[in-house]
């Protein structure tokens, strides 16, 4: 729960008391106050307390207040809770800065994209069965229906493979040279594709390897062939990539990786031949030394 934060906001910025008890003499709310404005239990907050992660004053009676920053913590505490960060966790993530904070609740976000994906599947699943249960649909529109269900399952399958496949075959040196964060959110991106960005970067996957044969029969890694070759290539990595990560070094560390496993190299020389590999890791460096940009993936309509 993220609780319910609108009348206190709104008292904060017209001057003016929160709800029917108001705020103390003095300033700051009760437990009970408190409770009311954000949504959460007396209990919880108590528990807060005691852990030291929500720590109220003390009147001179012993009671305790909570003034204005404490109430606004607690709006932090209950977004990261509510993004399913526990509660040791939170209190290290409030005494660092905004920065590590946010990089904290995009790898969160992350996986409540994942947690939304399946729930979407799992609720287009009972809404289905209801409605065969309770002959809502005719015949022909239950198969139109579970047919449209079946390639949706397929699609997200085949997905999921290529990134257990990707893992599998390649996680270990990927990650060890890139990090787990950064590979967890390209594999991330490429689950959150959807089929016409699928079909597009793997076609362009398999333009890039017609590009690099006839790219191989100029010979040259630094003509325009193999320049275009590069562009596509950077283009093809920039969908797989999270956002930011992509630069002309990080293209030129990945060419490097693929001459120094043979099975990167065997992804490109298997179809192209060999050296093939070899060619396109020059034509990468020949490009990234100079100001040339990706280009933007094929438009399919065209």
């Amino acid at each position: 729960m993220i609780g319910n934060f609108e009348d206190y906001d709104a008292a904060r910025h017209n001057g003016s008391n929160v709800d029917g008890g108001g705020e103390l003499h003095g300033g700051g709310y009760t437990p009970a106050q408190l409770a009311r404005i954000s949504g959460v239990s007396v209990r919880t907050l108590h528990h807060y307390d005691q852990i030291g992660l929500l720590v109220p004053a003390r009147r001179e009676n012993g009671y305790r207040v909570y003034r204005p920053a404490d109430v606004e913590r607690l709006q932090q505490i209950l977004i990261f809770r509510g993004l399913g960060i526990e509660l040791a966790n939170i209190a290290t993530l409030l005494d660092v800065d905004g920065r590590d904070q946010a990089s904290a609740m995009r790898e969160h976000l992350s996986a409540l994209h994942r947690r939304r994906h399946e729930l979407d599947q799992l609720i287009l699943t009972v809404e289905n069965t209801i409605d065969r249960l309770e002959g809502h649909r005719d015949m022909k529109n239950q198969n139109k229906l579970g047919k449209q269900q079946s390639d949706r399952q397929k699609f997200e399958a085949l997905k999921q493979q290529a990134v257990d496949e990707n893992e599998r075959v390649y996680g270990q040196e990927v990650r060890a040279k890139y990090g787990d964060k950064t590979v967890n959110a390209a594999n991330e991106k490429l689950l959150q594709m959807d089929q016409q960005e699928w079909d597009d970067v793997n076609e362009l996957g398999e333009e890039i390897l017609k590009q690099l044969s006839r790219a191989m029969e100029q010979g040259d890694p630094a003509d325009d062939a193999a320049q275009c070759l590069a562009q596509m290539h950077a283009t093809w990595l920039r969908a797989f990539w999270p956002d930011g990560i992509y630069c002309a070094q990080a293209h030129r560390n990945m060419a490097d990786m693929y001459i120094a496993d043979e099975r990167f190299t065997a992804y490109y020389d298997g179809p192209c031949g060999e050296g093939a590999t070899r060619f396109l890791h020059d034509a990468i460096y020949a490009a990234t030394d100079g100001t040339s940009q990706p280009q933007a993936l094929p438009n399919r309509e065209a």
